[in-house]
């Protein structure tokens, strides 16, 4: 198989460009131009072709594709406009973007210009900057030479950069990096738009109804004058205090002051929705239904992306996303958090249509996060209620109510699977007491009973606070990888299980990444001292069970991984959603094809023995059907 490494240089100007548009709108956009494009074959020297669109796109269309992996630096945008503008779609994406991102972090540079500094394989030019809204034709002779030197060089260094990191990409995830790039390139869901117009249109009219129930209340002119004393939370704040209501207020766990607590999920406010005046919950029910435009803004999106795109929904995902590993959304578009409760919200999803003669298929792992905690910290009694298909959920809340609950008392099953899934990592009292009030379909407990359920889960799985503390002598070490008895102290490791591994580079995944925590160290600033590392969005306090968590996350998404490389052997992945697979079937193949992808689904990675996964599989016309 040849590599093509490509770069293309595009029009770009003020207010048209990719930090101020998507990627798909820029492409799309009629404003986009290319003026040159940067080619390497194999190891050959870089060139660069430039000129009439006809003369560019004749000589890209004579490259052999068919046996070549295309290697860009972000190409998600370069693979995009191969395909889109010339429908041209090479064996393999390679990404060297997504690659940097898995081997050094999130949280480190990424641009070509740091890698280049990083692996010291060369300087990124500076010619770019020049060219700022200058079409094709308005460069001299002179001036095109030297940006195509310019393009050659972003070549040249994104070919050593791939040469730089190869040796260390296992080529399953190579693969994988290929997956979530034709989930953009290559879209196959599509969008019913005339369905998400009906929402807006069903939007408007509910704020209208909302604002116009205040306006003579508040003494507004219109429902544009309420909607701004309700917008804000000062002019909102105001508003209650006119009222004689006392105002909540929080800690800002950003800046540590005072602020106040009028977010949807915030105690106080949720009070406020249950004030004894039946006015201020209307008040306070207005605000949340006018408050936000996210719906209206994600709506539009999804209309505007599909009638540039013939329907189609390309899904950007980052490959690597998360400090674990996990894909994230991107472009604006972000599948990882779509409504999925709330039935009018649920249009987003409900939206998201296979096209005519096929079907969707959604398939979760079931418990995934739980299962892996278990496993890995050796706490044997769960792993086995895992494996026989037991309701764990409603065995540790039998426990917390000492009465046999099942799934037919919801509310305490609620109870027992937040317990579950929220105190596996160290969760105190106060935390879950409020997870349980804040979350549907919500209970309220007291911080005494919510003691109990913190102290009970850890009495009963006392293998996974071993885990915790496991990881918090790590986070010591980490700090200076000390020496122990006269030697260093090697590599470990932590769990039960030989596939997570300690180190003084990070913690080793068996996808052959590291977890790493930058510039770690103890802040004793305070009464109680902390551990901190450093973040792209600043210091992070960094404990035992924040270190679980991450793992557990990381491992899991090495199985789904793992799994949706196997389901790809007979059905391309559309979409991936946290732990789920989503993939488009034609529709007389959909219970062949279920079968198949729960098959893979239940499949245990060969480094995971005795790890019991399972999933529920859901297929039907539209995303939100499944």
């Amino acid at each position: 198989m040849h590599l093509i490494t490509l770069d293309f240089e595009t029009f770009y100007d003020t207010g048209f460009s990719l930090t101020r548009l998507t990627t798909e709108e820029y492409i799309r956009d009629e404003q986009f131009e290319i003026i040159g494009v940067g080619i390497k074959i194999d190891d050959a020297p870089a060139y660069w072709v430039s000129g009439a669109r006809e003369t560019l796109n004749k000589h890209l269309l004579s490259l052999p594709w068919r046996n070549s992996a295309l290697i860009c630096h972000n190409t998600m945008f370069d693979g995009a406009i191969l395909a889109w503008n010339l429908k041209i779609f090479p064996k393999k994406y390679i990404d060297t973007l997504s690659m940097a991102r898995a081997l050094h972090g999130v949280d480190a540079g990424g641009s070509l210009k740091a890698l280049a500094e990083r692996y010291e394989i060369g300087v990124k030019g500076t010619e770019v900057i020049e060219a700022k809204g200058k079409r094709a034709a308005d460069f001299t002779e002179a001036e095109l030479n030297r940006y195509g030197e310019y393009c050659k060089n972003d070549v040249e260094l994104t070919y050593k950069l791939f040469n730089c990191m190869v040796s260390r990409f296992a080529e399953s995830e190579l693969d994988l990096i290929d997956l979530t790039l034709r989930m953009f390139i290559q879209p196959v869901l599509t969008v019913d738009s005339s369905l998400l117009q009906e929402r807006l249109v069903e939007l408007n009219n509910e704020k209208m109804e909302l604002l116009g129930s205040l306006k003579e209340k508040l003494e507004c002119a219109d429902e544009e004058e309420v909607r701004q004393k309700l917008a804000s939370n000062k002019k909102f704040a105001d508003t209650l205090t006119s009222f004689g209501v006392e105002v909540p207020m929080k800690v800002s766990p950003r800046t540590g002051k005072d602020t106040y607590a009028l977010a949807k999920n915030d105690e106080g406010f949720l009070e406020l929705l249950e004030h004894e005046d039946s006015f201020v919950q209307h008040l306070c029910s207005v605000r949340l239904g006018t408050k936000s435009t996210i719906e209206e803004s994600r709506i539009q999106r999804f209309i505007d992306v599909g009638s540039r795109n013939n329907g189609r929904l390309p899904i950007p995902l980052k490959y690597y996303g998360a400090h674990t590993g996990r894909w994230a959304g991107s472009d604006k578009v972000n599948f990882q958090n779509l409504p999925s409760r709330d039935k009018k919200k649920k249009a987003l999803k409900n939206a998201v249509v296979a096209p005519d003669g096929y079907v969707v298929i959604n398939c979760d792992s079931s418990q995934i996060e739980a299962r892996v905690l278990a496993w890995l910290a050796g706490q044997t009694d769960v792993v086995q209620a895992f494996a026989e298909g037991r309701d764990v959920y409603s065995e540790f809340a039998s426990k917390i109510y000492k009465r046999r609950i099942s799934k037919d008392n919801p509310i305490e099953r609620f109870v027992g699977k937040t317990c579950i899934l929220g105190l596996g990592y160290g969760t105190g009292a106060l935390k879950l007491q409020h997870t349980l009030k804040t979350q549907p379909p919500g209970a309220t407990v007291t911080e005494d009973e919510a003691k109990e359920m913190v102290n009970l889960y850890r009495e009963e799985n006392d293998k996974i606070t071993d885990l915790w503390a496991d990881c918090d002598s790590y986070l010591e070490q980490l700090i200076s990888w000390p020496i122990k008895n006269g030697a260093p102290i090697t590599d470990y490791y932590l769990g039960k299980k030989d596939c997570v591994t300690a180190t003084p580079q990070g913690i080793l995944l068996p996808n052959n990444f590291f977890i790493t925590y930058a510039n770690i160290k103890k802040d004793t600033s305070e009464a109680k001292s902390k551990i901190m590392y450093e973040s792209r969005k600043g210091p992070v306090s960094i404990w035992g069970g924040a270190v679980v968590e991450n793992i557990v996350q990381a491992l899991a998404r090495c199985i789904v991984g793992e799994q949706m490389l196997e389901i790809s052997k007979e059905y391309r992945p559309v979409l991936t959603v946290h732990d789920a697979v989503v993939c488009v079937v034609p529709e007389d193949e959909v219970e062949s094809a279920t079968e198949y992808i729960t098959r893979c689904m239940k499949i245990a990675p060969t480094w995971a023995s005795g790890l019991p996964v399972t999933c529920e599989a859901n297929f039907g016309r539209s995303y939100g059907d499944c």
